[in-house]
């Protein structure tokens, strides 16, 4: 893209940069007359269209080449790899492929079941042989590895066989004997059907002696059905535009939104290893589309979903009326037909115009193709208006086309034309390639920049395995602290979602389960009030000038929340140096933050605020010279050079000496010495800031995560508990920070038997509840077990 985009000439440049919204179908179809004459640009489509180089088409010789390698680390015994294996196989195998007489798909399931089975994943095992199943109900599997060396015939397996023996771990007894008598059936040679027997019988005896449980098919992110409890509506005003309120008094905790995706897309980085429907992290039995290479799913409902009816004919229709008479013949059409049942959302298959393997879909960058999703999307539904005059309705979304730096414009014109180019080939060949519709593509992509919505997944980051419940103690030098870190893994547009409005002291919480967006209230909210989430940055995350900085790079506003025209707690201190004048707590501000805050609104009220800054608003403490600044209490002057050079110092130290998060977590030890010098830069950052800047309370956060690798966890308690009380002052009271934190000290006091434990889980209950209501524990599980462990603590265990 960066060739093309070089390729622009002068002229064209200075027209796009000096275009609006209403030029647009004319400087689209001037750039795009100019490409078309361009070998490069033909060359280019041809690469990201050609059914010559689809290089995500489904591959039968690569699949039997990774089926041979998943083989050869079985025999070895390396089920882990011969899993992946497998899976890459599944991912290009033709549906219609046959192997020796058996379809290579359903080939591959049942080698990837018994691969799981060995490593005792179960479910997923059970799950693979259904599908295997599914496939080719009469597959059987004659397994054969070597020359004839004996006369000794090798028993046939079937994949009921192994569907049976994966049942009777699992203690699904009843349906272990209906799949061993479907095998029995099948099964031609007398020593198989003896093997069978045998096998049968002491399942029947299990039968009697315990209880069948039924585990397949649960889901363990399974959220109910809880339904918002707010009467919401769209209302506009001088300063926001339109967003959200309420019709209603809110109490905290409640549920005001949940909203599926009108299209979403997962990110590059996570393809690997998140479903590309759901966003949810893939279990070892991933499904691959039955089209093309690209995507892999954790379901086959979720497969389902994003294929649309495509994949279910491929799930039902692939069947056989071969069934064993009597009264198997039920169970075998269940299990046969598939598990799958829709989920009942109302789902636009919105991958199923990718699906012909070209590579455009897993080259673009994941907006465009959002973007290419959205558009497949409007035409196909009919809400798409040809009509010049109404480009900018083709979603009811705001954009901010004419307030974007020349770079972005040519950016949004290249990848319009070059999309839609994709999309004629593999949508629709009668779709226009003209100057309108590539306008139309620019302003839904002008859109997606200002709406769209970071799909997050909590990720424990580092260093004690939050799903490990054993409650031994650690022994000294092994990590065990446990971090939440949210990452995005995919992005979406929500319709009505995006019209909540920005505040950086926000009033609603938004998180996702599945792909579903909640947005819950964290505080009361009076009737007619306004419900603004926070578009990323937040009081007491940042500071004023850089979170107005992203706000305006990003979503093209000036914020006007709160906590942006009124002078705050948190954005005094959370940058500010210390007056190290006897008995004053006054904040030194450097001149960038004094100049920020001498523009808001003068707010006083607050007690702690006239304490900090009663001079902020006096004209005499102005600097008198560049790095000059006074106490905004006492008055004192400063010079502030060297004391950001000493700080800048400390910081260096402290990587220097591997005491990061990220080298802690690495390495899982930090020596003593190491230990010693970085509390040397702590107390050059005690004398130097304010007791409540950020700063501070990160140099504590990363001695804490050190004395764990040392094993000296009293030592950790204490700069962990210091750190907290530090992000108390600056984040508003129950912040989602903090219980993030407070996740970390729990973990140290349980490592001791500390009852205080319980005591912090509890304050973590609170906070989670309160931003998750119900489904906390469900996008937790870690929650559950600090509970527990809370419980035992008060029961005296």
């Amino acid at each position: 893209m960066e060739r093309l985009k070089a390729m622009i000439p002068v002229k064209i440049r200075r027209m796009i940069d000096e275009s609006t919204s209403d030029d647009l179908p004319a400087t689209a179809s001037t750039l795009h007359d100019f490409f078309a004459q361009s070998p490069a640009f033909r060359s280019m489509i041809d690469d990201l269209t050609s059914p010559q180089r689809r290089l995500c088409a489904k591959n039968k010789e690569s699949a039997l080449q990774l089926k041979e390698k998943g083989n050869a680390y079985f025999s070895k015994g390396d089920y882990s790899k011969a899993v992946q294996s497998y899976t890459t196989a599944l991912r290009v195998a033709p549906l219609d492929a046959v192997d020796k007489g058996v379809k290579l798909v359903a080939t591959l399931y049942v080698n990837r079941a018994s691969c799981l089975h060995k490593l005792s994943l179960l479910e997923e095992s059970l799950r693979d042989c259904s599908r295997a199943l599914a496939l080719s109900p009469r597959y059987v599997k004659n397994l054969k590895v070597s020359i004839w060396t004996t006369s000794m015939i090798k028993y046939n397996w079937t994949a009921w066989y192994r569907r049976g023996k994966v049942n009777t771990s699992l203690s699904n007894y009843e349906d272990a004997i209906c799949d061993l008598k479907v095998a029995m059936d099948m099964e031609e040679t007398c020593s198989g059907k003896k093997q069978m027997e045998t096998d049968l019988k002491l399942v029947l005896d299990q039968n009697k002696t315990g209880n069948s449980v039924q585990m397949f098919g649960g889901n363990k992110h399974c959220i109910d059905d809880e339904e918002p409890h707010a009467e919401l509506r769209c209302a506009s005003s001088p300063t926001t535009g339109r967003g959200m309120t309420s019709q209603c008094d809110i109490a905290p905790s409640s549920l005001v939104h949940r909203e599926e995706p009108y299209a979403a897309i997962i990110l590059k980085t996570f393809r690997e290893t998140h479903c590309h429907f759901c966003f949810n992290e893939l279990p070892a039995d991933s499904v691959p589309c039955p089209s093309c290479s690209i995507p892999l799913y954790c379901s086959d409902n979720c497969q389902l979903q994003a294929g649309g009816p495509v994949a279910r004919i491929y799930l039902r229709d692939k069947q056989t009326t071969d069934m064993p008479p009597g009264e198997l013949e039920q169970y075998f059409s269940e299990v046969t037909l598939g598990s799958v049942s829709h989920s009942g959302v109302d789902c636009f298959a919105e991958h199923r115009h990718e699906c012909c393997g070209s590579n455009w879909a897993s080259v673009l960058p994941s907006e465009a193709v959002l973007a290419g999703r959205i558009f497949v999307k409007l035409v196909e539904l009919k809400e798409h208006s040809w009509n010049r005059e109404n480009i900018k309705k083709s979603l009811d979304l705001c954009h901010a086309y004419a307030q974007l730096p020349l770079e972005s414009k040519i950016e949004l014109h290249v990848y319009s034309i070059v999309l839609l180019y994709c999309l004629h080939h593999s949508f629709a060949s009668d779709l226009e390639l003209n100057g309108a519709t590539i306008a139309k593509v620019i302003i839904l992509m002008s859109q997606i920049k200002l709406n769209c919505m970071a799909i997050v997944r909590v990720r424990y980051g580092d260093i004690y395995n939050p799903l490990n419940q054993s409650r031994t103690s650690s022994l000294p030098g092994d990590p065990i602290t446990s971090n939440l870190e949210q990452v995005r893994v995919g992005q979406a547009l929500y319709l009505t979602g995006s019209l909540f409005n920005h505040s950086c002291l926000p009033n609603v919480h938004s998180y996702f389960a599945s792909r579903t967006l909640f947005m819950r209230s964290i505080e009361f909210v009076a009737s007619g009030s306004p419900l603004e989430m926070s578009y990323g940055p937040q009081l007491g995350q940042c500071d004023y000038g850089i979170r107005q900085g992203f706000l305006q790079k990003t979503y093209s506003f000036e914020c006007q929340c709160i906590g942006c025209t009124r002078v705050n707690f948190p954005d005094l201190v959370l940058r500010a140096f210390r007056c190290v004048q006897p008995n004053c707590f006054g904040v030194v501000l450097d001149q960038y933050t004094l100049e920020h805050e001498k523009h808001k609104v003068e707010e006083l009220k607050n007690d702690e605020i006239k304490k900090l800054a009663p001079l902020i608003f006096e004209e005499s403490n102005y600097p008198l010279e560049n790095h000059s600044v006074c106490c905004l209490k006492c008055g004192s002057i400063y010079d502030l050079k060297p004391l950001r050079g000493a700080v800048d110092d400390a910081e260096i130290h402290l990587m220097k000496y591997g005491l990061n998060k990220l080298e802690v977590v690495a390495s899982n030890r930090v020596n003593s010495d190491a230990i010693s010098k970085a509390l040397g830069s702590l107390d050059v950052f005690k004398s130097a800031l304010h007791p409540y800047n950020k700063k501070l309370a990160a140099a504590e956060d990363i001695l804490a995560e050190a004395y764990c690798s040392a094993g000296q966890l009293q030592q950790a308690i204490s700069h962990c508990m210091v750190s907290i009380e530090i992000l108390k002052k600056i984040f508003y009271s129950g912040h989602i920070a903090l219980g993030n934190e407070l996740v970390k000290l729990s973990s140290i006091q349980l490592a001791l038997g500390d009852p205080a434990a319980a005591d912090t889980i509890h304050e973590i209950d609170a906070i989670f509840s309160k931003h998750y209501g119900k489904h906390a524990e469900v996008l937790f599980p870690y929650l559950q077990h600090l509970k527990r462990e809370a419980h035992r603590l008060v029961d005296g265990e």
